[in-house]
C-alpha cells in the first residue's frame, strides 16, 4: 500500500465482473464471477460494481450471490477496516433501480448507481427527450434510489461529448437530490487527457455543492488513453477511479486497474491521492481473469504481460544485473510476478497444497471441491516435475469453470483419437448429468484430431456449432507445460447462399457466442474440456434463455 502523507484516499471502484464482461465474447458464469469477486475483495477493491441486475434472471442471481457471500468478506482488508461495498447498475427507471436494490439489499455496504446521458447526440436520436425532461428523470431517479439506499452514484452518458454547463445543472441537481458520488465517464473514449482533466476542473469549480460528494472518472479506451485520461482526472480532483482488471471492457476496453494504480504508486510525489490495494496479488488475478474470461493478456501489456520484466537488450540485461533499478521502475516483487516459479511436486503432501491454495486465495474451499483439485494437482505432478503457480491457477480456474453449480450437461467419460498423415479419427463417451444417460459417438476430421474431436461432441450434443475462436497457449515451459485452450463458439444457423451476405453484417450484432476454457497437459484433452465447457454453456442458455439486451454503455 501506498504511504498516504496526509493525502486523499483514491477509491478504487472495480467494474469487471460489469462492464469488464460486456467485451465482446465474454460470458462469465455464477460461480467464476464469485470467484472473481473473493479476489478483488482480498485485492482490497472498494467498490465492487457487481453487475446490472435487471438484465436477467442470471444476472441478478449473480449480484445476490456476490452480496451474500463476498459482501461480508474481511481476508486481505485487515488494514482498510471494512468489507467491499456492492453496488448495481440500473437505468434512471424505478423498475431497475428496484431490482437493483433488491439483488444488493444483503450486502453490509451496498450502492445503487444510477444513469441517464446528457449529451445531445443521446437525448435527441436515443432518448429523444429535452434537456429538462433529461434534468427530471435524472432527479427522479437519485430520489428513488435515495429512499432505499444512503450511498447513490449518478453517472451522465457521454460526458465526455456532453455540454459542459448543461452537465453542471444536471449534476448539481442530482446532488441536491441525495447522490453521494459522481462519475463522469467518457462513454466513447472520445476525450484528449488535457481536455478530461480540464472539464473535470471546470465541472468541480461550477456545480453546487461539489464538495459533498466524491468525483469519479470512466474512461474507455477508443484512443488508448484511457489510462492517461484518468490520471489527468486525479490531478483534477478525482478521488474515485473506475477501472477493470487487464482493462477488459466495451469495444477497445476500460482504464486497467494495474495501471493506474501503478502509476499512483511509483509517483508518491506527484499525485495527490494514495491507495490501499494489495499490490503483490495482480499478477493472479489478471492470470485468473484472462483465463476465465478468455481474454489472453497481450505480451507486452503493461505491469501484468509475460514481457513486463524480460530484458532482450545486452545492455539492458547488463545494467539490470548490476542493479535492478537500472531499467525496471517497478520491480517483479510488487506485483507478484515474482511468485510463479515457486514450485510444488509429485511428494508434495495435502498441507503444502492447502497452503499453496491459500496464498493463491482460494482458502475456502469446500472438502469436496479441495478434493478435486488436489486430484488434478497429483495428475499433473505424475507427467510434469515442476508443478508452478501458473500451473495451479489453471487448474483451479479450469475447475472453476466446470464446477457443479454451473449445470454441466455434458461430462466427459472416455475420450480416444487415432490421428495421422491424411486424417484422424476420435471417438467420445459423453454423459448426460441430467438424465443419467451415456453415449459415445465418433467422427473423422480432416484437419486433425481436434477437428474430429469437436464433430463427435457436435453429433453427441445434437447440434451444429461454429468455432469462432480457438487459442492454445502453454503455461509455463518445457515439454511437459500444461496446456490451457481457450475457445469461443456459436450455434451454426445455416442460411442460403442468397442470405449469406446480409447475415454477415448483422452477424456480429446480434449472434450470441460462448466461451470456454480448458487446462491439461494433453493439449486434445485440454481442447475437449474447453469445447465441452462451452457447449454446455450453449445448453444452459437454452434451457433458460432470457432474451434481454445486457449491455449497457457508461
Amino acid at each position: 500500500m501506498a504511504a498516504t502523507n496526509n493525502k486523499e484516499k483514491l477509491i478504487i471502484f472495480d467494474t469487471t465482473l460489469r462492464d469488464g464482461e460486456q467485451s465482446p465474447g465474454v460470458t462469465l458464469t455464477v460461480n467464476e464471477k464469485i470467484e472473481i469477486a473473493k479476489q478483488l475483495s482480498r485485492l482490497g477493491v472498494d467498490v465492487l460494481e457487481a453487475g446490472f441486475p435487471v438484465a436477467s434472471q442470471g444476472d441478478f442471481d449473480a449480484v445476490e450471490r456476490i452480496a451474500i457471500e463476498v459482501g461480508p468478506l474481511m481476508v486481505g482488508r485487515e488494514a482498510i477496516g471494512k468489507p467491499i461495498t456492492i453496488a448495481g447498475l440500473a437505468r434512471a427507471v424505478p423498475a431497475d433501480i428496484q431490482r437493483c436494490y433488491d439483488a444488493i439489499a444483503k450486502a453490509p455496504h451496498k450502492r445503487i448507481h444510477t444513469f441517464l446521458a446528457t449529451s445531445d447526440i443521446h437525448l435527441e436520436h436515443k432518448l429523444k427527450i429535452s434537456r429538462d425532461e433529461c434534468v427530471t428523470r435524472a432527479v427522479a431517479a437519485v430520489s428513488f434510489a435515495k429512499s432505499l439506499v444512503d450511498d447513490v452514484e449518478f453517472s451522465p452518458e457521454d460526458a465526455g461529448r456532453s455540454d459542459q454547463d448543461f452537465l453542471c445543472k444536471v449534476l448539481s441537481a442530482v446532488i441536491e437530490a441525495g447522490a453521494t458520488t459522481l462519475n463522469i465517464p467518457d462513454t466513447v473514449g472520445y476525450n484528449m487527457p488535457e481536455e478530461y482533466g480540464a472539464m473535470i476542473k471546470y465541472l468541480i469549480a461550477n456545480t453546487k455543492g461539489s464538495d459533498k460528494v466524491i468525483w469519479s472518472a470512466h474512461c474507455h479506451n477508443d484512443l488508448g488513453l484511457a489510462t492517461a485520461n484518468t490520471l489527468s482526472g486525479i490531478n483534477n480532483g478525482i478521488r474515485q477511479v473506475e477501472v477493470t482488471i487487464n482493462g477488459i471492457g466495451e469495444r477497445a476496453g476500460n482504464t486497467a486497474m494495474e495501471e493506474v494504480v501503478m502509476a499512483v504508486h511509483t509517483h508518491p510525489d506527484f499525485f495527490p491521492v494514495y491507495h490501499t490495494i494489495n499490490t503483490p496479488l495482480f499478477f493472479r488475478i489478471s492470470q485468473m481473469v484472462s483465463s476465465l474470461s478468455g481474454m489472453v493478456v497481450q505480451p507486452n501489456k503493461a505491469i501484468v504481460g509475460a514481457n513486463a520484466f524480460l530484458h532482450e537488450s545486452g545492455i539492458h540485461q547488463d545494467g539490470v544485473l548490476k542493479n535492478k533499478t537500472t531499467y525496471e521502475i517497478i520491480s517483479p516483487e510488487t506485483v507478484g510476478a515474482n511468485t510463479v516459479n515457486l514450485v510444488l511436486g509429485k511428494h508434495s503432501g495435502r498441507a503444502a497444497f492447502r497452503s499453496r491454495l491459500q496464498d493463491l486465495g482460494f482458502g475456502e474451499l469446500s472438502d469436496e471441491e479441495f478434493q478435486i483439485a488436489f486430484n488434478s494437482f497429483k495428475t499433473l505432478a505424475d507427467s510434469k516435475k515442476r508443478v508452478t503457480e501458473q500451473d495451479l491457477l489453471a487448474l483451479l480456474s479450469d475447475q472453476v469453470s466446470s464446477a457443479a453449480g454451473d449445470k454441466a450437461t455434458f461430462v466427459i467419460k472416455s475420450l480416444q483419437v487415432v490421428s495421422g498423415t491424411s486424417f484422424a479419427t476420435a471417438t467420445v463417451q459423453l454423459q448426460n448429468t441430467v438424465t443419467g444417460d451415456v453415449v459415445v459417438d465418433a467422427a473423422i476430421g480432416k484437419s486433425g484430431p481436434i477437428e474430429a474431436v469437436f464433430l463427435a461432441i457436435q453429433r453427441l450434443v445434437g447440434k451444429k456449432i461454429r468455432l469462432l475462436k480457438f487459442d492454445i497457449t502453454a503455461v509455463g515451459e518445457g515439454i511437459d507445460a500444461l496446456g490451457q485452450v481457450s475457445v469461443k463458439i456459436a450455434e451454426d444457423n445455416s442460411v442460403s447462399d442468397d442470405e449469406a451476405e446480409n447475415v454477415q453484417k448483422s452477424d456480429s450484432l446480434n449472434r450470441v457466442t460462448y466461451h470456454g476454457h480448458g487446462a491439461d497437459s494433453d493439449i486434445i484433452q485440454a481442447a475437449t474440456k474447453a469445447y465441452l465447457n462451452a457447449v454446455n454453456r450453449l445448453v444452459a442458455n437454452e434451457s433458460e434463455r432470457i432474451l434481454v439486451e445486457r449491455k449497457v454503455d457508461v
